[in-house]
């Protein structure tokens, strides 16, 4: 949990005093649309090594 606290306050953070709106805003999307695209590589990861999938 302190983990996921100290994540949520770094992202707090980043963007706090980080300027105009327009820019707030394109860069809160990118970095969840990194966040995300993240997530689907772990999970495609995942998937090949449970079904045995062979890494040439």
């Amino acid at each position: 949990m302190k983990n996921v606290l100290l994540i949520k306050e770094i992202y707090i953070e980043a963007f706090r005093n980080l300027g105009h709106a327009f820019v707030k805003s394109y860069f809160r999307a990118f970095s969840w649309f990194c966040i995300a695209s993240y997530i689907i590589m772990l999970y495609a990861f995942a998937f090949r090594v449970s079904t045995g999938f062979a890494f040439d």
